[in-house]
């Protein structure tokens, strides 16, 4: 088991050998080999693995996340992520097995989707004036505010895994905000429903995983400047 909090820059222990190990094993050049401190080699070993596994631009910055870190050791089988390594934000963690993928039909459009995101962020705790019009753009962009044809992406990198109930393979993305049902389930809101397809639940989870990931404060006040895919005013892009 590797835990995300002890494979960061500087460390030096043990799951930083093995997550070294694993970049060896997927092509990742790190000349002093598996050292067990993690310094420049490692992380720009790291930033090549999250390129290869389709980060890109400043999201690829070779620091360990907990999608990133899992999908490392699921490709190589020399590890799995510590499940007490990413942080429950929203005290409403779930294992991926309690995440179901019923659609309760929730309404499409801008409007409602201001709705869902005003609830949201009185579930998280973040400030409406800036969740609400950054969680709408992120809707309008990842699944034309929640329109029934968009609500399921199965033609990216994440569409793997076995089928589940909804008849798709278990890790697509999934909701207005297009979660992948395990970074929902990390990032899952306690009082929320545990379907990525419920809005407001997914737009919890956004929430709860750009705090961690994108380092967007409380407030939320700083949610644009930090994820791209929010803010109206520059191009589109994956977050």
């Amino acid at each position: 088991m590797v835990a995300v909090s002890k494979v960061q820059f500087g460390k030096r222990n043990e799951d930083v050998r093995i997550v070294q190990k694993a970049l060896i094993k997927r092509g990742r050049k790190i000349p002093d080999g598996a050292t067990g401190l993690f310094g420049d080699q490692t992380k720009a070993a790291y930033r090549a693995e999250q390129l290869a596994q389709g980060f890109k631009g400043a999201d690829a910055d070779g620091v360990p996340g907990p999608t990133s870190l899992a999908a490392l050791g699921r490709l190589t089988g020399l590890f799995r992520l510590d499940d007490g390594a990413a942080p429950a934000a929203g005290n409403g963690r779930l294992t991926l097995g309690q995440v179901t993928f019923r659609d309760p039909g929730d309404e499409s459009g801008a409007e409602a989707m201001r709705r869902y995101a005003r609830k949201a962020c009185e579930l998280t705790g973040m400030d409406p004036q800036f969740g609400v019009p950054a969680l709408s753009t992120i809707a309008k962009r990842e699944s034309a505010s929640n329109h029934p044809k968009f609500r399921i992406n199965t033609t990216d990198m994440n569409a793997r895994g076995p089928r589940v109930s909804d008849g798709h393979p278990q890790n697509c993305s999934r909701g207005a905000t297009q979660c992948i049902p395990g970074t929902f389930a990390t990032y899952h809101q306690a009082g929320t429903a545990n379907t990525p397809y419920d809005v407001v639940a997914c737009m919890c989870a956004t929430v709860n995983y750009v705090r961690d990931r994108y380092h967007v404060n409380k407030s939320g006040s700083n949610f644009t400047a930090r994820v791209q895919q929010a803010d109206p005013q520059r191009a589109p892009h994956w977050y």
